[in-house]
């Protein structure tokens, strides 16, 4: 079974790490970061994170669907999709540990 590391999680680990910032501090600097991530992809910015890996926005064009219920055709707006590519460095560290 796979674990689940949420926000909160993520913030405990940093403070017990970082013994000496204050968990408010913790708090702070995870929010900020995560803000400032988000705030960058809105504007259309790319967020290189050397070692880490890459976000970006994939872009699909729009396009007629179909409904299944009715079979009747719908059009699907053009919209960008959040992207994630992993670096070299973090793919290779979990292609190692599942060995």
């Amino acid at each position: 079974m796979t674990d689940v590391i949420n926000k909160s999680d993520l913030m405990h680990q940093i403070a017990v790490r970082c013994d000496f910032i204050a968990d408010t501090k913790v708090e702070e600097a995870v929010r900020e970061i995560f803000e400032l991530l988000a705030q960058s992809l809105i504007t259309h910015d790319r967020i290189e994170i050397r070692g880490f890996g890459t976000f970006c926005l994939h872009h699909r064009d729009s396009r007629q669907g179909r409904n299944p219920k009715t079979g009747e055709t719908v059009a699907v707006a053009a919209k960008a999709i959040p992207h994630f590519k992993p670096g070299k460095a973090l793919r290779e560290g979990v292609n190692d540990k599942r060995a």
